[in-house]
C-alpha cells in the first residue's frame, strides 16, 4: 500500500493537491492511504519550506505546486 502525504496549511493549492493526488491515485488503480499533513512541525520536519508538498512512501516528490494529474501519477507509481 502506499503512503501518501499532501503537506500544507489547507490553502486552496493545498486542498487541489490533495484533491488531485488522490485522482492520480485512483486512476492508477493502487492501493494507497492518503493524508493530509497541515501541522507546521511537521511539515518541516519533511525538510519542506513551501507548500502544497507530496511525499510518497517517506520522500518528498514535489514542493511548492500543484502538478497535473498525469505528472502525478508519474510520482506516486
Amino acid at each position: 500500500m502506499k503512503s501518501i502525504k499532501v503537506l500544507g496549511t489547507g490553502c486552496p493549492k493545498c486542498n487541489k493537491m490533495a484533491e488531485c493526488a488522490e485522482e492520480a491515485a485512483k486512476e492508477l488503480g493502487i492501493e494507497y492511504e492518503l493524508k493530509k499533513i497541515t501541522d507546521i512541525a511537521e511539515i518541516t520536519s519533511h525538510g519542506v519550506m513551501m507548500t502544497p508538498a507530496l511525499v510518497v512512501d517517506g520522500q518528498v516528490k514535489i514542493v511548492g505546486k500543484v502538478p497535473s494529474i498525469d505528472e502525478l501519477k508519474k510520482l506516486i507509481a
